[in-house]
């Protein structure tokens, strides 16, 4: 009589069940957390001027690695100690350091590199007051940020020359790396790479960093003005370059800046967004992209302070930005010691 179940050999069936099981543990490591390619962004800083505690800088790593990398850097160690106070960190594995402060610890294993925009001080401020204790490091930037860096900064008149060029003598203690604007550079150590592509930023280059992990990508924005003035177009070059991670989800969040409120007039913002002009210029990227961007996440950084009431500003772009938000765009203001998870 024929059995309707297919009878195996000892030997198939000792294949067969190989073959379970190895798809079996392919499938939970794939489908682990642990393997996830997301990005989890610490906000260091968050503030774009006054309150020299809290200026830009966005720790960003894989999510799970205790390695990542600084984009921007006005404030760092007072960052590092407000995010440890919020339990940042409490996943990260310090290496023995005898002798040495725990946010100093986090500083030197947390901080694989620093991704520069530009070099206003309220980007660079807190990279230049740790640099003494961080040797070893890379400053990764486009060569007109480094060239700031090299002439007007680590020059022994400003600060001493720490770096591996310029003014003599040069220490060697951080390293310089110019990146070239379209072209994909790995970040060794931390699992990341990066392509830079170049901001107007009211007459200085700024620097938007496309931050990869595997096929999985992060935006970070400098500071930035809208594409209306002298033909510039920078920010709709951007759009069309991240527009097909987009298409096929790989572009998992933005981080932008929304310096001012709307009632910031146009001749006053010195190369900065107000939340009109963000949402029109995130509207160009949606038009570009023919993707809608209902429920996607976007960061906004660099607000700066009133100097009339505390918040009041923070208060009035969170409004402003809900009222013009057609597209659905899921808003966070970024505030110092806040993790997200991308």
């Amino acid at each position: 009589m024929n059995n309707k179940y297919t009878r195996y050999r000892p030997m198939e069936l000792f294949l067969l069940r190989s073959i379970n099981i190895f798809i079996l543990f392919f499938g939970i490591c794939f489908s682990s957390p642990a393997m996830a390619q997301d990005f989890t962004v610490t906000v260091l800083g968050a503030r774009g001027g006054l309150d020299e505690s809290n200026l830009s800088a966005y720790l960003v790593r894989r999510t799970g690695s205790s390695r990542g990398v600084l984009l921007d850097a006005g404030t760092v160690f007072h960052g590092l100690a407000i995010a440890d106070r919020r339990h940042a960190f409490d996943d990260v594995a310090l290496a023995p350091a005898p002798g040495t402060a725990r946010t100093l610890a986090l500083l030197h294993q947390l901080v694989g590199a620093y991704l520069i925009s530009h070099a206003h001080l309220d980007h660079v401020a807190g990279l230049l007051a740790v640099s003494p204790e961080d040797p070893g490091k890379t400053i990764y930037a486009l060569p007109s940020v480094l060239s700031v860096f090299r002439d007007d900064l680590f020059n022994h008149r400003v600060w001493p020359n720490l770096a591996d060029q310029g003014a003599a003598p040069a220490l060697g203690l951080l390293h310089y790396h110019p990146l070239a604007t379209g072209r994909r550079q790995s970040l060794p150590g931390t699992g990341l790479s990066v392509t830079p592509y170049p901001l107007s930023h009211a007459g200085v280059e700024s620097t938007a960093f496309l931050l990869r992990s595997g096929e999985d990508a992060l935006l970070y924005l400098g500071d930035t003005g809208p594409d209306r003035d002298k033909g510039e177009n920078r920010l709709a070059a951007l759009w069309d370059e991240v527009a097909p991670l987009l298409r096929t989800h790989r572009l998992k969040g933005i981080v932008i800046e929304c310096s001012y409120d709307n009632s910031r007039p146009d001749g006053a913002l010195f190369g900065h967004l107000t939340p009109r002009w963000l949402l029109q210029s995130l509207s160009m990227l949606e038009e570009r992209s023919g993707v809608s961007l209902r429920g996607f996440p976007v960061l906004v950084s660099h607000i700066k302070p009133s100097t009339i009431r505390d918040g009041a500003e923070t208060d009035r772009i969170a409004s402003e930005l809900e009222q013009g938000n057609r597209s659905g765009i899921v808003f966070t203001l970024a505030e110092q010691g806040m993790t997200i998870r991308f």
